[in-house]
């Protein structure tokens, strides 16, 4: 009876750690990171990118959006994404230190509301950060682009700095970033 017992639990044993290999080798949302070095500026970013798979991803909660208009997103999924500047910067026009921060959105149909917040090292972001934390937050324009099934965040160097871009299902958010 007890090596019935004991062969089950290793059989569930072996089961659960290969499912718990099987998702840190092929994760639904890998993470990923993207970074720039621009006359000395080194901006770096930390985040997941989820898969659209045939889903509605900006849109109304009516309509079953995965991440409706005008509520809270990470830019991401599963941990906060945080990006990292070696110099104080300006941030779509207005200014940050060098740092760590959490970096989040509110999109709307016409422009996303991105924020840098200075709480770190949130794993599992599913819960809102503290907004008292927010250290700037501006509003940046969306434009149509191609359509992008996994989720992007690219720098591009531009004549006066950097552009950091989002890119998901049609859209397009970018951010302007300049070194002070």
């Amino acid at each position: 009876m007890k090596k019935k017992i004991l062969i089950g639990v290793g059989v569930i044993l072996i089961a659960f750690v290969g499912f718990v290999v099987y998702l840190n080798i092929f994760p639904a949302s890998p993470p990923d990171s993207a970074s720039i070095s621009n006359n000395g500026l080194d901006i770096s970013v930390k985040y997941s990118r989820p898969f659209k798979k045939g889903r509605l991803i900006f849109g109304d909660e009516k309509d079953k959006a995965l991440q409706p208009y005008g509520k809270y997103w990470r830019l991401g999924a599963n941990a906060a994404t945080e990006i990292t500047f070696n110099k104080n910067v300006n941030f779509a026009g207005k200014p940050v230190n060098a740092g760590t921060y959490r970096m989040y959105a509110v999109p709307g149909a016409e422009s996303f509301q991105v924020s840098l917040n200075s709480e770190t090292g949130v794993f599992l972001a599913v819960r809102e950060p503290n907004y008292q934390l927010d250290v700037l937050k501006v509003d940046v324009p969306v434009t149509q682009a191609p359509e992008t099934e996994q989720f992007t965040i690219n720098f591009a160097n531009d004549s006066t700095g950097v552009k950091m871009n989002f890119l998901w299902d049609k859209i397009q958010v970018t951010v302007p970033i300049t070194a002070q």
